[in-house]
């Protein structure tokens, strides 16, 4: 059941997709709620690395919610996982919107320095009564690919 709250606006929806993957080690997530931010085939695409490539190896990964989720709970279940936004941008046209979301991610809420960071690409779609995650295409921070200042 969607939460009317995570999906009534845009911040809204971004602070929702970001919390519910938060969260201590062995702390099962709620996939439901997960499930209701996304729109009917919207895809989660990691940019990653083939294994044993170096970052020139990079190429998207095609996602589905429950292959999304299948892929991190085992990750989940070992480590703590708290990300959050620390910058973003917006466009809008229409019902449609783009957002550049730079993230942080820690081990623990009270970690001094994130394990982790990057940009998070959301495209969204407004259905003129709420709004649904159409995609997330995601890279993380490399010492090849550093964040540009505009994104922080």
């Amino acid at each position: 059941m969607t939460n009317p709250a995570d999906v009534s606006s845009i911040d809204a929806i971004i602070n929702a997709a970001y919390d519910v993957i938060s969260g201590p080690a062995g702390t099962l997530r709620d996939w439901e709620r997960e499930r209701s931010l996304f729109f009917p085939g919207a895809r989660m695409i990691p940019t990653a690395m083939k294994p044993g490539e170096n970052e020139s190896g990079l190429a998207p990964q095609f996602l589905d919610t429950e292959s999304y989720i299948a892929r991190v709970e085992p990750f989940f279940q070992a480590n703590g996982f708290y990300e959050k936004e620390v910058a973003r941008r917006v466009e809008e046209f229409g019902r449609i919107a783009q957002v550049w979301s730079t993230y942080e991610s820690r081990h623990n809420e009270n970690d001094p320095e994130p394990f982790m960071r990057g940009i998070n690409s959301f495209q969204l779609f407004n259905d003129g009564t709420r709004w649904w995650i159409v995609n997330i295409y995601w890279q993380h921070e490399s010492a090849d690919y550093p964040i540009p200042d505009k994104y922080l």
